[in-house]
């Protein structure tokens, strides 16, 4: 549903709201409830479905569910808990809590925010006396779920909400799964079938996550969307070698240090190694010049201190500050207003681009968004994919998209998210104590991520943890802890779906810095927080490393950022590379870098065939397909070509281009092979060796093979796909 309000429905349904609300409003000098507030509303006030709340960022979602959610609970006190908030970050539940305490300040609705950095002496108020509202990551969550088991009727026996922030982080992964395994868990226990929100700024396919958001409930799902007004965006896109001379190098930092300088700015980067180089160069150009320091590092190995002060320094008025984060800021807290947005490289996504435009251009003004991509010096060495600027052509492939057509990935549900089956077993285990095999494989398999998942598979699960001592059957048949399984599920990291770095612990004196995953010996330095360190000595059994700052930029210890690519951007890179349009956005170096790939790509008549000869025995693929439709591939020639077309190697770099070395005067049968193979009843599943071993989640290493086998051919491979692509070829 969406519509414009009338005046006359605005006063309606501000008169619906508390007194307290209301006064809260007027405080703040609200001219109006804005149309996405009023919509939501409606449906909470008139309906009993489930919400799905998207619009853009800084229009007011958060405070569209609560108004209403405040003021039935003001209205019908709750007996226990009566609404609870899952937020994907701390800092963005931290912020939403500052946002609801202002709020409930006037009204006897106490607010809690739990997770690992919150005292223990606030979690045990609302122990004592669960009320009001809860905020909570995943990972607290579960460990509610499995120490506080026999307590969940009386924290939540009457929870009438559930709000989770930005569900478009959720959907699709692993930790989304947990949570509906959760909420449905909950359910069982206590009996209470609490209304579901779901709030994004994000969404491409809004019927995938209404499927999403109703899982394992039986009440539909409204949709409030508002466009919101069209605003203003400035984009532009540059370009640079990079090179170990230094003069070249600095091209980039210096002009990343003139669209920064004097300014409020995030600078986004796809890893945390991006980030800290970034911001070491920005903090020795400001000293070098005698600017002031203004320059921060944000992301998930930065200490909760040093992360709170750069977000305090952003959201302080007036004041210059730069920041340059991975997703952690991302998500929608709060950072008050922001003058500009840096890219570093291209996002992966649509959805990310349009996450972190949406950080500015707040409250009308313009959006401002700048993107810096580098390449590596093209030489005549060089091969023709190498000579192609990848991240350049993916960065106006997303731009385009979303000027042109306005779309978004569509987020594919997990069907086999096997670490999640162990953890979601092992969690009931634990916190049962003792459960009889029928009555675990019922709970478990009744909850909604696992609707995949056989009796079958459970059962090899289930003998599969027996045989490794995770679990122990007693002598009259129940089932309990093993050892071995205790010795993980003890730890606090278990709480957690997504797997933990084993890092160091960085500190300066007595003030914690962060922490890194690679021990260095003592002498070496290192960047962290965006500035250079040398370590003075190594605690190996507390796993902390002392440092002293000293001048310099030392080397950068995280691995990669990765992730998946859809195909539509892949197509839209291959027209980028072969129509005529100069995007206006385009910078100097950009627009000619642009041009002469165009016509060094053009010269070689790719733009009519996929496969390119390179060289004698060595050829190219340009399969235009996505990481999924690409990994597939790479399988299929490797399972089913290696022989017949005497395949020495394949390499290339996901997902943009494939090379293969062949067998003497064996390419020209290489296109017939592929379109062959395509047209067989090859299944993904055909393309998983047994010998092979999986072990891409956290827990899959307590996961029988067969199962990683079942799951990896099922969300990682797409012969389907594959099949459809190779029919444009």
């Amino acid at each position: 549903m969406s519509y414009p309000s009338s005046k006359g429905e605005a006063l309606s349904t501000f008169s619906k709201l508390a007194p307290f609300i209301q006064e809260y409003i007027y405080e703040h000098n609200w001219t109006e409830l804005r149309p996405i507030q009023i919509e939501a509303c409606n449906v909470i006030f008139n309906t009993d479905a489930h919400l799905l709340v998207t619009a853009g960022t800084a229009s007011g979602k958060t405070e569209a569910a609560f108004l209403p959610i405040v003021t039935l609970l003001h209205n019908h006190p709750s007996n226990t808990i009566g609404a609870l908030y899952i937020g994907p970050i701390k800092a963005l539940i931290n912020d939403q809590f500052e946002r609801l305490n202002d709020l409930l300040r006037a009204a006897d609705i106490p607010v809690c925010h739990w997770h690992g950095d919150v005292y223990q002496s606030h979690k045990n108020k609302l122990l004592k006396n669960p009320k009001g509202v809860l905020q909570i990551t995943p990972e607290s969550l579960e460990s509610l779920l499995i120490n506080k088991n026999y307590e969940l009727s009386r924290l939540f026996g009457d929870l009438r909400f559930v709000v989770i922030d930005e569900i478009h982080a959720f959907m699709g992964s692993e930790r989304g799964c947990q949570i509906l395994c959760q909420l449905a868990r909950l359910t069982q226990i206590t009996k209470a079938q609490p209304r579901r929100i779901g709030l994004s700024a994000t969404l491409g396919d809004y019927s995938m996550a209404e499927d999403w958001l109703r899982s394992g409930t039986e009440k539909p799902v409204i949709t409030s969307k508002i466009e919101g007004r069209k605003r203003q965006v400035k984009l532009s896109v540059e370009h640079f070698y990079a090179s170990e001379e230094e003069s070249v190098i600095n091209h980039y930092d210096r002009y990343i240090f003139n669209l920064s300088k004097s300014r409020k700015c995030l600078i986004f980067a796809n890893n945390k190694s991006q980030t800290e180089s970034i911001i070491t160069s920005l903090r020795q150009i400001a000293s070098a010049e005698g600017q002031p320091d203004i320059y921060h590092v944000h992301h998930g190995s930065i200490s909760a201190g040093l992360r709170q002060a750069a977000e305090k320094a952003m959201r302080e008025p007036h004041r210059p500050t730069v920041t340059a984060a991975t997703l952690t800021l991302e998500l929608g807290i709060d950072i008050g207003h922001l003058e500009r947005v840096i890219q570093l490289e291209s996002p992966l996504s649509v959805a990310s681009f349009l996450q972190r435009l949406g950080r500015t251009g707040r409250r009308g003004e313009t959006a401002d968004m700048r993107f810096v991509c580098t390449e590596d010096q093209p030489s005549s060495e060089k091969t023709l994919p190498e000579q192609i600027p990848w991240q350049l052509l993916q960065c106006i492939a997303i731009i385009q998209l979303y000027l042109e057509e306005r779309w978004i990935e569509p987020i594919k549900p997990l069907k086999y998210p096997l670490s999640l089956l162990y953890q979601q077993t092992m969690s009931i285990v634990a916190a049962t104590r003792e459960i009889w095999p029928t009555t675990l494989a019922k709970q478990v398999l009744s909850l909604p991520s696992f609707e995949a998942i056989t009796k079958e598979d459970f059962k090899l699960l289930l003998r599969y943890l027996i045989d490794i001592d995770h679990i122990q059957k007693t002598e009259k048949g129940t089932l309990i802890l093993g050892i071995s399984g205790e010795k993980v599920v003890g730890r606090f990291q278990f709480y957690a779906i997504f797997p933990e770095n084993q890092e160091y612990i960085v500190k300066h004196g007595t003030t914690e810095i962060g922490s890194i995953i690679q021990i260095l010996p003592v002498g070496n330095q290192f960047s962290l927080a965006g500035k250079n360190w040398e370590v003075l000595e190594i605690d190996f059994k507390k796993k902390i490393i002392f440092v002293k700052q000293v001048d310099g930029k030392g080397s950068i210890y995280w691995r990669g950022g990765s992730g998946t690519i859809h195909t539509k951007i892949l197509q839209r890179m291959r027209q980028v590379l072969f129509e005529d349009i100069e995007y206006g956005y385009l910078q100097k170096n950009a627009l000619e870098r642009l041009q002469e790939v165009r016509i060094l790509t053009r010269s070689t008549g790719i733009q009519h065939k996929n496969i390119l000869l390179l060289e004698k025995g060595k050829c190219c693929i340009f399969p235009w397909m996505g990481t999924v439709g690409y990994r597939t591939l790479e399988r299929l020639l490797n399972s089913f070509c290696r022989e017949s077309l005497e395949i020495k190697r394949i390499s290339g770099v996901s997902p943009y281009f494939l090379t293969l070395h062949l067998g003497k005067d064996k390419f020209k049968y290489l296109y017939a092979e592929i379109v062959s193979l395509c047209h067989q009843r090859i299944k993904s599943e055909d393309l998983v060796s047994q010998a092979e071993a999986f072990e891409k989640r956290k827990y899959d290493e307590f996961i029988p093979k067969e199962l990683l086998h079942k799951a990896f051919a099922s969300d990682c491979l797409d012969m389907m796909e594959l099949r459809e692509q190779v029919e444009l070829w």
